[in-house]
């Protein structure tokens, strides 16, 4: 185990996983993190198995493989070059600058496969930022990862992640976070509501108690059937993020809708085989 500072986020649902490993899910999961050093080499292994069928790998969708240990660690460049050699697809989703060290390792694996890329920008408010995403680079820094990866003609999504109720949601904050996001050349926006599983609702209570707790019983009334908002308020969001989307000239991502770079030639497969879903590679 190492001590670095993650992202610190105080919604982060990844909060549950450090309760697997005998982990404090508040403080802990702030400051110590695992990391398998050998991770590469894992993957390299893995995908030169017999038994692996070339599955879209996706990086990034529990904890982010950008976060500031790996400036240290540089994990991910091994990763990328296992992945490309192997012309297997896959796709990150971060909220790291640091994929920009990478750029090569990803203009070579487009080449190959199917890549699919998306930084998470939830609100452009510095003010929010400051208290929810401490660790985090700022909005604005995320958003110049996007311009210059589309400079670089590596197509980049925004995953409009979370959306916080009563925090981020007003129209007109909504407006600012979707038209900052059309500037960067995103190719795509998709909102999403903030959720609060377990580890992480009651992190993110404590600190709702804390910074605005006048809020706190209208949590508690809209997160009362679980760890999920209502389906009006999320249905309600999506509408607005995707009206506006449409207005500033970008497209919204369907649901169960891969993010892609570019489309590959079809590869040959088993008569009347499917695609599989995505495999999470998991860093821990």
């Amino acid at each position: 185990m190492n001590v670095a500072h993650s992202w610190q986020c105080v919604y982060c649902f990844a909060r549950k996983t450090h309760s697997y490993l005998d982990l404090d899910t508040g403080l802990g999961f702030d400051s110590q993190i695992v990391v398998k050093v050998n991770a590469p080499e894992l993957l390299r292994r893995q995908l030169s198995s017999r038994r692996w069928q070339g599955d879209h790998i996706a990086m990034g969708t529990n904890v982010d493989c950008y976060q500031r240990a790996e400036g240290r660690y540089r994990l991910m460049p091994g990763i990328l070059a296992a992945l490309r050699d192997h012309a297997n697809p896959y796709s990150i989703l971060t909220k790291g600058t640091l994929i920009l060290r990478d750029l090569e390792l990803l203009k070579q694996s487009v080449e190959v496969t199917d890549v699919g890329i998306s930084v998470s920008v939830g609100f452009v408010d510095p003010e929010l930022w400051r208290t929810v995403e401490p660790g985090t680079p700022a909005p604005e820094r995320r958003l110049d990862v996007v311009r210059t990866l589309a400079e670089h003609g590596l197509g980049c999504g925004v995953l409009m992640a979370p959306v916080i109720p009563f925090l981020s949601d007003q129209p007109a904050q909504l407006r600012a976070t979707v038209r900052a996001i059309a500037a960067s050349g995103a190719t795509s926006v998709t909102p999403l509501v903030l959720h609060l599983r377990p580890g992480a609702r009651e992190w993110f209570m404590a600190w709702l108690g804390r910074e605005h707790p006048h809020l706190v019983r209208r949590y508690e009334r809209l997160y009362a059937d679980g760890a999920y908002a209502p389906k009006w308020y999320q249905r309600r969001i999506t509408r607005q993020v995707h009206d506006l989307a449409q207005e500033y000239g970008i497209g919204p991502t369907r649901a169960g809708m891969p993010r892609r770079i570019r489309e590959p030639e079809p590869a040959p497969g088993p008569a009347g085989q499917t695609p599989s879903e995505p495999t999470q590679l998991s860093l821990l």
